[in-house]
């Protein structure tokens, strides 16, 4: 209401703004002389009055001389008797032309209500526009505790087929869809489908579009709502609108009911530092009710996505509730092709690309990021003028993804080049070197992002399962950098700080958590399971001071060795290291093949 009264003040200022410039460069208007009835007799009789128009007892009279005046005439006569009491001459009352104006019964009320009724409409119009306002008001009240539940419709309609890979997810919701369009089949053999599904999977997964192909192959109504839009600052606003959402999704039963992000509310009870009676936990309460409480005979399945599983409710993922659990794992090298082709569609590619080479380029990218690698590949193309796309641009846009755009404007003097170069030609070498290590596929000292330069080794193939030498072979090749630094220029630099940190994580992992030090095969440290705002508020460390200072020696000498085999290395094939330097000064990028054309002449054997 506040604001219709600026608006209302702010076109009455303007007004007057325009007004007040009208008054400044118009002329003003020259006011009509008033005569009384003698003086119009007199100006008649004198031959100065033209014409005389009658509007009831008004009289306009125009001069011979273009000016105006008025006059009034007698109520009870009409204009020519009263002229002729007055002495009006014949002869002059001839030259002058009367013209009578009949006043419509429309102006007579008009004249008599209008002056009553203008003030009676204003009041009634303010009348009506503060009760419209207390009504929206009133209903804002009334409805804020109903959920923003919204039907999912047919317009942009997904379904499996639009799904690259997660086979096995598919198949879980396949028999969901199934269930609810022929039931009678499952009901005959005393089957009960699960009333919770619970999507789970890192970011970018495609949690969220599966729920989307689920909508599109089932014939049933598909509910969807955000879990944070349940909570709100009022308490018991929450759990009003889950109460809201499970009624409109049981009036339209069969149906699906979707809840994006539930670990908004779903969070482990007792877990805050507050008291356990706050809005969140009764939004939580009021979802386990419905889900599986007193009221169990309903046909609304719940479909609900997360990327944190581990900090859900016990009561929620118990049976009867969330029964099954679907996984959306990252793709694997055969789904990131399918997935790459699925988003190649209305893209105008190149006739020798070969989004199998992409895929294997991309390992743990998830959807998300191969979409937007597609995306960010034609968005090179077209920066550069060019009519198709090509597989450098989908390779430059992997990389842009991984690491950042490439900063070609940074300038480096010429000793910084070098060492880079030496640096990243340290780190590939040392992995042509050793038979554990996973193959160069770009080697570049451009800087992208943070990195001043980078090396990309990537396997052959999807590994779930890492062994110790591997691990180790991983190692050598993170302090190859820092060992060719020291090697070469008899110094180091802040350059391989990243390397360092990585290093040190990845060998304090190998001895707490994977078991493959000379402190046999046990892990060190646990976390609590205490869980605030979604992070780990503490850990525990299960083991004594001694066993820390052998942790700490054991790391110390993975890291050690792991430089002490990198110096090998680089020594013995100081040649093949200057090549590659040199190779990397002049082109500042080595593909796969431009490197391996480069250390081929040299045979190397990997040890």
């Amino acid at each position: 209401m506040s604001r219709f009264w600026k608006n209302i003040l702010w076109a009455i200022v303007t007004l007057l703004f325009i007004a007040f410039l009208f008054s400044l460069f118009a002329e003003p208007a020259k006011a009509p002389t008033t005569l009384n009835l003698n003086q119009l007799v007199d100006k008649i009789n004198a031959g100065q009055v033209t014409q005389i128009k009658v509007n009831g007892n008004d009289l306009a009279v125009a001069m011979k001389d273009g000016s105006q005046a008025v006059a009034e005439k007698e109520t009870e006569s009409g204009i020519s008797e009263t002229l002729k009491n007055l002495n009006v001459s014949s002869t002059a009352l001839a030259g002058v032309d009367l013209e009578v104006q009949n006043q419509t019964g429309w102006d007579y009320w008009m004249s008599l209500l209008l002056p009553t009724i203008l003030p009676l409409l204003l009041l009634a119009a303010i009348f009506w526009f503060m009760f419209r306002s207390a009504k929206s008001g009133a209903n804002q009240a009334f409805n804020f505790g109903r959920s923003n539940l919204r039907l999912s419709t047919f317009k942009d309609r997904v379904t499996f087929k639009d799904v690259a890979g997660l086979k096995e997810a598919k198949e879980e919701l396949i028999e969901v869809v199934d269930f609810l369009k022929n039931p009678k089949k499952f009901l005959d053999l005393g089957a009960r489908i699960p009333r919770g599904i619970l999507l789970m999977g890192p970011p970018g997964t495609g949690k969220t579009l599966v729920a989307r192909a689920v909508a599109g192959e089932s014939n049933v109504p598909f509910f969807y709502i955000s879990a944070s839009e349940f909570v709100e600052m009022f308490v018991g606003v929450g759990a009003s609108r889950t109460r809201d959402a499970f009624m409109t999704a049981k009036r339209a039963a069969p149906s699906i009911l979707f809840i994006d992000e539930i670990d908004a509310v779903g969070r482990q009870r007792g877990a805050g530092m507050g008291g356990g009676n706050d809005e969140r936990e009764q939004t939580l309460n009021q979802i386990l009710v419905e889900m599986d409480g007193f009221d169990r005979d309903t046909r609304v399945i719940v479909l609900a996505a997360t990327n944190r599983p581990d900090i859900l409710d016990p009561a929620l993922m118990r049976p009867g509730r969330f029964d099954r659990r679907v996984v959306l794992d990252l793709p694997d090298l055969n789904d990131r092709e399918s997935i790459l082709k699925i988003h190649a569609e209305g893209k105008v590619l190149d006739k020798g690309i070969d989004l199998r080479k992409v895929a294997q380029r991309t390992p743990g990218f998830s959807g998300a990021d191969l979409a937007n690698l597609m995306n960010e590949g034609a968005l090179i193309a077209a920066r550069e003028n060019q009519k198709l796309i090509r597989q450098e641009d989908l390779f430059n846009a992997a990389d842009k993804v991984l690491l950042g755009p490439e900063r070609k404007s940074r300038m480096i003097s010429q000793k910084e080049k070098e060492m880079t170069a030496y640096h990243e030609g340290g780190h590939a070498l040392v992995a042509v070197a050793l038979k554990d290590a996973d193959p160069i596929q770009k080697v570049s000292i451009i800087s992208r992002g943070y990195a001043g330069g980078f090396t990309m080794k990537l396997p052959t193939e999807d590994r779930h399962l890492k062994t110790r030498t591997q691990f180790l072979a991983d190692l050598a090749m993170m302090m190859g950098g820092y060992a060719s630094e020291k090697l070469i220029f008899g110094d180091v630099s802040t350059g391989a700080s990243s390397d360092l940190k990585q290093a040190s994580e990845l060998a304090r992992q190998l001895v707490t958590k994977y078991g493959m030090s000379d402190l046999g095969p046990i892990t060190f440290g646990k976390s609590e399971d205490m869980i605030f705002l979604g992070r780990e508020m503490t850990s525990e460390r299960d083991y004594s001071e001694e066993v820390a200072s052998e942790i700490d020696a054991q790391v110390h000498d993975f890291l050690m060795n792991a430089y002490e085999t990198a110096e090998k290395i680089l020594k013995t094939h100081k040649p093949v290291l200057k090549k590659i330097a040199e190779a990397l000064i002049e082109k500042e990028t080595l593909e796969q093949d431009d490197f391996y054309a480069v250390v081929k002449p040299f045979r190397i054997k990997p040890i």
